[in-house]
């Protein structure tokens, strides 16, 4: 009998782009994917995270570097491309949240949350697909999207608006790529213990309400989410497209 073999998560020989890669969420993501063998870009805009992170990735022996990017700066995102591509992976998590209610938000606001988490990540995700096409890549574009993509929250209207279109376009450009070999995912956390999330986590009733609806009764550590990230990038995840990895302890179960 001839037993199938599990498919490889190694990623040696692949390059990775991380963007927002320097601290929380993305450099959890960078470190994951650099572990496994690939090749990581770190682009952001704050240089001496960005440079803190790289230093001590390659005192541990993982292959990586850094660019500035702002990736709202879409001339800077192609000639970022231009320099630094083609990718086998992308990881966008570069990402902005101004939350207030619903009555109260502000067109500013609106226009730069919608800039970051939806427009960028639109044509971050164009431009990688456009490298893999022409160097004949089967790559993965991985959105770090959010539990709010799925659901509501009270004073989230703008944030939840911008993570609803990131699931949509993944969904329609899985389509398009699916037949080009690249394969078009989001990674939706739920509340992850982050300098961003500081100020919420340390408020005793945000952090029971949080804690009620997470039903493992946690709120999430970067670690929770290095394992999804490896395992959309690789072979493993083979047959994954067009769809969300919810890694929110059970909060959209209800």
């Amino acid at each position: 009998m001839k037993l199938p073999r599990t498919p490889s998560f190694r990623l040696d020989g692949r390059r990775a782009l991380v963007t927002g890669g320097s601290r929380g969420i993305g450099l959890g993501a960078a470190v994951a994917l650099a572990e496994a063998g690939a090749e990581v870009l770190i682009a952001s805009r704050g240089r001496a995270e960005r440079e803190a992170a790289v230093e001590e990735m390659r005192a541990r022996g993982m292959v990586a570097e850094g660019a500035e990017l702002d990736v709202t700066d879409l001339p800077a995102v192609r000639r970022l491309f231009a320099e630094h591509g083609p990718f086998h992976i992308l990881v966008n998590s570069a990402g902005i949240a101004r939350h207030t209610p619903a009555l109260e938000t502000d067109p500013e606001d609106y226009d730069m949350v919608m800039a970051v988490n939806a427009r960028a990540a639109y044509f971050l995700a164009q431009e990688a697909a456009r490298g893999m096409v022409t160097a004949h890549i089967k790559g993965s574009i991985i959105q770090v999207s959010s539990q709010m993509g799925h659901v509501g929250g009270a004073d989230r209207a703008v944030y939840c608006a911008s993570k609803h279109a990131v699931e949509g376009m993944t969904k329609a450009m899985a389509i398009e790529w699916g037949p080009l070999g690249i394969r078009v995912n989001t990674l939706c956390p739920t509340f992850i213990r982050t300098s961003l999330t500081e100020a919420t986590l340390a408020d005793s009733a945000k952090l029971r309400w949080i804690e009620q609806k997470i039903k493992l009764g946690r709120a999430g550590e970067v670690e929770d989410i290095m394992g999804a990230v490896v395992w959309l990038a690789s072979d493993a995840a083979a047959l994954v497209t067009g769809t969300s990895i919810l890694v929110d302890g059970g909060w959209t179960a209800d």
